[in-house]
């Protein structure tokens, strides 16, 4: 079995990253973490790992072959580093850093040292995204025209964490959270980002907790992506429009559904319309642990490196519509995104 390193054991690592590295039957040999009630739950959870307190202490635990990195936003380029010095492939939660430029550093080193390098883009692989794929590869709703990829939630208090209450620069708010997925899954599916308008606001936190991105692909196509912790009714979270009907999906996880009759069950994910006509669309058989499996796969290929599932690269270019995500709220414009070290073929 691939033997693996975990950086954190709070909510990402705990509930997130084990989990799957189990189920696509990885061995985490280890586990770093500083709370005396975590390295308490890494031993009765994970009684074969071994337990240290930091990042330095994980990196030097022999015949380590992967590193993954639930640690702090802000903290993972840093870390990352380190892993790369160490020589350890790496998986890095998203986002990669808090800036493009800081990804950039990231991924430039690990293609130095020849360490591989990914990033934890785990929405790629949920069901509903695969689903949505399909339908476009399908042409079965014709030519898009717009798409809407919403993140909404209801926590008019808002959790005492860093994700809400950190900096941005040190990681905090919702566009380094929840738009590093929602960025993300519009490119894959409409190409790259290449100018953004946003708005952006602190409603209940010190960090982001509501912002609004409109984006134009270089496809063509307008997405525009929506994430906030105050929607007391919260909408939509996917409509995609086209030529020859619409894409509709509001069922997502935990997260309430205000819709009932846009309801899903086992066998499908989501709705096609065409005006009063509706038809189900088969639900994708897509996990977030093939994400893991594929991580397995590259490891154990002649160049791991280049078979990893998501390549670093596009993190930097979904940091780069971030970073001119708030340039745009800060100026009140539309602002052209700006990919550093983008490859011109």
């Amino acid at each position: 079995m691939t033997r693996v390193g975990l950086a954190g054991y709070g909510m990402a690592g705990r509930q997130i990253h084990a989990p799957l590295l189990a189920a696509a039957g990885l061995e985490v040999a280890a586990v770093s973490t500083s709370h005396p009630e975590r390295q308490a739950a890494v031993q009765q959870e994970l009684p074969d790992a071994a337990v240290v307190s930091d990042l330095d202490g994980l990196l030097q635990v022999d015949g380590l072959e992967l590193v993954v990195l639930a640690t702090p936003s802000g903290d993972h380029a840093a870390h990352a580093m380190a892993a790369i010095e160490a020589g350890i492939a790496v998986v890095v939660d998203k986002p990669l850093a808090v800036s493009a430029d800081a990804a950039l550093e990231v991924v430039d080193a690990a293609e130095q040292a020849g360490v591989p390098l990914t990033v934890f883009q785990n929405r790629r692989f949920d069901a509903e995204h695969a689903t949505l794929a399909e339908v476009l590869r399908s042409d079965a709703i014709g030519q898009v025209y717009r798409a809407e990829l919403r993140w909404e939630r209801w926590r008019p208090e808002p959790k005492q964490r860093w994700r809400e209450q950190a900096d941005p620069g040190e990681g905090g708010g919702i566009l380094l959270d929840l738009h590093s997925h929602l960025v993300d899954a519009a490119v894959q599916l409409f190409g790259e980002i290449e100018t953004v308008y946003a708005e952006v606001a602190a409603r209940t936190t010190n960090a982001d907790d509501d912002a609004f991105l409109a984006c134009r692909h270089t496809s063509g196509v307008v997405s525009h992506l929506g994430a906030t912790s105050v929607a007391g009714a919260p909408g939509p979270r996917v409509r995609v429009l086209g030529s020859k009907g619409a894409f509709l999906l509001n069922q997502f996880e935990a997260e309430a559904n205000i819709f009932s009759d846009l309801r899903d069950d086992d066998g499908h994910a989501g709705w096609i319309y065409r005006g009063e006509e509706r038809e189900p669309v088969v639900r994708s058989q897509a996990s977030q642990v093939d994400f893991y499996r594929a991580v397995r796969d590259a490891l154990r290929s002649d160049s791991p490196a280049a078979n990893m599932p998501v390549d670093p690269r596009d993190a930097v270019h979904t940091l780069a519509v971030i970073d001119a995500a708030r340039t745009s709220a800060e100026g009140r414009r539309v602002v052209d995104v700006i990919t550093p070290g983008e490859r011109i073929d």
